[in-house]
Formats: C-alpha cells, structure tokens, sequence
C-alpha cells in the first residue's frame, strides 16, 4: 500500500503540473494580437505578438487553447480523482491511471516540441518525463502483480480492434496524403510556420504503431495486451475527445468549420468511451469469476485473482 500511495502521489503531482501549464495557456494567452510574418519556408502565415504562445501561428494557438481547455476541465480532474483509487490499490483505477498518463505524456511532447520556445517549455518537459516514469512505474507494478485473468470473457476484443485499427488507419491515410503534398513543394497551410510535421512524425512513429500492436496483443487475449488496451482506451478516448475540442476553438477563432474531422473525432471519443467502459465492467477485482467466462475453471489460479 505504501507503494500505491507513491504513485498515487506521483500522478497527483502531475495533475497539479498540467493544470497548471493548461491553465497558463487559457489565461495568459495574450489579447489575440498577431502580425502576417513569412516563415524560412516561404510560407505567409498569421503570428501571435504575445502571451504564453507568442511567436506560434495563430491558427496552432487557437487549437492549443481549445486543448488546453479540455486538459484543465476534463483530463486533471480525472488523474487526481483516479489518483485516490490509484492510492487505494485499485487495478482499474492504476489502468486509467495508465491511459491518463499516457494522454499527458503525448500531449506535452507535442507542446514541447511544436509550440515556439517560451517560458512553459522547462514545464512541457517536466511533465511529459514525469508521465512517461509513471507509465513505466504503473506498467512494472502491474506486471510484478500479475495480470493473468485479471479480465473475463465480456473483454470487448473485436470491438476494441476494429476501432483502434480503423483510426490507425484514417491518421495514415490523412498523414501520408499531407506529407506528400508537402514534398511536392506544396506547403502553403501545412506547417503554419513550423519547419517539419511535428504532429505527424508523433501519430506515424508512436500512436499508429501502439494502436496496432496493442489492438492485435488484446485479439490474441495476450493479457498484457489486455491491459495495455483498457488503459489505452483511456488514452483515446481522451485524445479524440481533446482533438474535437481544439477543431471546436479553431472554428470559434478562425471562423473555418471543419465538420468532417469534428464528427470523425467526436464519434471516436464516444465509440471509445463506450467501449473502454466495456473493457473496465470486464475488469475483476473481486476475486470472483463472471458465469460468462469461457475458459475451464481448472486453469484459473485462486492467487491471481486476488483482490486488486
């Protein structure tokens, strides 16, 4: 217990950190000043004169912004709520834990890598290192307690692989289609002032990839492939549900709706919301089998379904 309420601290700690670098960017966003600046790249673009996010492209500032609010209302709330049950010794609530983290550590290596240096760039760093040493710390945790059988029959499997495969998918497919319209030497509102696709080298070389082999571990009932869906689960759905909120500030600010990506995202968030709470229903912490279990009871160990 006394490991649990470590972590629990730690995740807690993290929380208090994103909320407040998201509360920075809602409030000492500047007054919405910008100038037209033309980037080494030959690309005319609109920049924010001030606040947290100077010299950042007011388009990637409005999208921050719509990120941030989600961040401060939604995902720190959740951590340091999910923080308690982590203290408590709960598998699901380590699980979220887990999902949480992994949403923190993607966002602000996105932010620390895309946004202009500025005076929330040491936090940037410091909260996605933190995140990724909580992932680890939950991950080992979990793992040194065993994680055979910690889910019945109801696992929504199928389900979870064909939305997880089907986004992978969709961010390939767009990824790819505005990667090559870069190289043909088309980047006019591609980089928004950046010097590389910073979003699409994350989503290509890390989402895509953990989508895939999780949502394939989790078809094969591997039960750390079980696991790592249930909190990352967590993960996208907070993702999708955050990328719908930064499509939403965009068309506030900007005055261009993007429906298309807002629904897409939306629905995702809800599909994976609907699911993961499947995933978690399926989850044992009780010690007791569900009757819908289909494996022999003679291959189940009374010691690992001990109470989490």
């Amino acid at each position: 217990m006394q490991a649990n309420r470590l972590i629990a601290l730690f995740t807690g700690a993290i929380a208090i950190a994103a909320g407040i670098a998201a509360g920075a960017g809602v409030l000492l966003r500047g007054t919405g000043a910008f100038d037209s600046v033309t980037s080494v790249r030959g690309e005319t673009y609109e920049m924010a004169t001030d606040g947290v996010y100077a010299f950042n492209a007011m388009r990637v500032v409005a999208e921050g912004i719509g990120w941030d609010v989600f961040t401060l209302a939604v995902a720190v709330p959740a951590l340091l709520i999910t923080s308690i049950w982590v203290a408590r010794g709960s598998f699901r609530g380590r699980l979220i834990a887990a999902g949480m983290l992994g949403y923190f550590a993607y966002m602000y290596l996105e932010y620390a890598m895309t946004w202009a240096f500025g005076p929330l760039f040491p936090l940037f760093v410091a909260i996605y290192a933190a995140s990724l040493v909580g992932l680890v710390w939950i991950g080992a945790r979990l793992a040194g307690q065993g994680l055979t059988d910690r889910f019945d029959a109801r696992f929504p499997r199928r389900r979870w692989a064909a939305i997880s495969l089907g986004m992978a998918f969709l961010l390939t497919v767009l990824w790819a289609e505005r990667i090559v319209q870069g190289l043909s030497g088309e980047i006019a509102g591609l980089l928004h002032g950046e010097t590389t696709m910073t979003i699409q080298a994350l989503d290509l070389g890390l989402m895509v990839p953990a989508s895939v082999v999780i949502a394939v571990l989790a078809l094969r009932r591997n039960p750390a492939g079980l696991a790592a869906a249930a909190a990352f689960a967590v993960t996208f759905t907070a993702m999708s549900a955050a990328i719908g909120s930064m499509l939403v500030s965009a068309w506030l600010v900007t005055g261009t709706l993007e429906l298309p990506p807002i629904v897409i995202f939306g629905l995702a968030a809800v599909g994976g919301l609907a699911i993961g709470l499947r995933m978690y229903a399926s989850a044992r912490t009780d010690g007791v089998a569900h009757p819908a279990d289909a494996a022999p009871s003679s291959t189940r160990r009374a010691d690992v379904l001990a109470p989490s």
